[in-house]
């Protein structure tokens, strides 16, 4: 079986998500609406990524697959990480940032850690192992939430306000890295493409909704996880799934990887700061071509994408 190219197409809408959210899109003119979309149906983003990743990591069934699959991880991280390197050397938290990572960088090794122990849990029952993940993913949700209301006062409110705190590889990537697993293991699908469509709205629906109510009741604050990404990130990738076209190339794949990697790097540029206005029509109009140059020249070396 070949590429799925419906996968690599979502992909791509998916790293302009994760784009648009570090833009923080609309805010400054519809702020409820930027809230939904980028607090709410941009998010669904790094929980689908990291489900597609997990579905393929069920055939890392033994060691030296498994060593093989975390240094190709770790070698993205550690390239990324020299990358972005001038962007984070000064920073107070130098040993946190590199066990974490930097910025948008911590899905890597987020990645990372959470491949590790799905490896080590994945002889476990279906139900116990989505017991677990179950619980991880709660606990993190509580822990965002308790902050978001800032329940601790004083120098203590800084605890649970932290993202490190729930926005990690316990809490976020081996949930949905053992999701993406799990509908591997027991090839779950969407039976009828034509009534999965109506999932599909109805997940987006739901999250939109829950952002709009964090919003409203809880805070204007930035959020990681929201309870929708448990039941819409699977059906998104379902269904896509479900539309299977047959492809050989890893082209789209590799620009997908590119756009999430690359983006930052283009935003955080002095001269790019000091643009006012279209500033998303200009981040694009740049960021196309050069992810697309860095997909060519990754062909011969390999290093900058998956």
């Amino acid at each position: 079986m070949g590429r799925n190219l419906s996968l690599d197409i979502l992909k791509i809408i998916l790293a302009f998500f994760v784009v648009f959210l570090h833009m923080n899109f609309l805010k400054e003119s519809h702020p409820i609406l930027s809230y939904m979309l980028v607090n709410g149906i941009f998010r669904l983003a790094v929980p689908v990524f990291l489900i597609i990743t997990g579905y393929y990591f069920f055939h890392i069934d033994n060691k030296e697959k498994l060593k093989k699959w975390l240094f190709r991880t770790l070698l993205l991280y550690v390239v990324w990480m020299a990358i972005y390197y001038s962007f984070w050397k000064n920073t107070d938290d130098f040993l946190l940032t590199i066990i974490f990572g930097y910025h948008h960088l911590w899905y890597l090794i987020g990645t990372f850690f959470s491949g590790i122990i799905l490896f080590y849990l994945r002889k476990l029952s279906s139900g116990v192992l989505m017991a677990i993940i179950a619980v991880l993913f709660l606990t993190g949700y509580c822990i965002q939430v308790l902050g978001n209301l800032h329940i601790l006062k004083n120098a203590n409110d800084s605890l649970l306000n932290n993202y490190l705190m729930y926005r990690n590889f316990l809490f976020v990537c081996l949930p949905f890295l053992s999701i993406g697993f799990l509908i591997n293991k027991e090839k779950a699908s969407l039976s009828n493409i034509k009534y999965s469509s109506v999932w599909v709205f109805i997940g987006c629906v739901l999250v939109g909704l829950e952002a709009y109510l964090n919003y409203i009741f809880i805070s204007h604050e930035n959020t990681d996880i929201l309870l929708s990404l448990f039941f819409t990130s699977p059906i998104l990738f379902l269904y896509a799934q479900k539309r299977y076209v047959k492809s050989s190339s890893k082209i789209l794949a590799n620009l997908s990887t590119a756009i999430y990697f690359v983006h930052p790097f283009i935003m955080k540029s002095s001269w790019f700061v000091e643009i006012k206005s279209f500033k998303v029509l200009i981040l694009i109009s740049v960021l196309i071509p050069v992810s697309i140059v860095l997909v060519f020249i990754n062909k011969n070396l390999n290093i900058f994408c998956s």
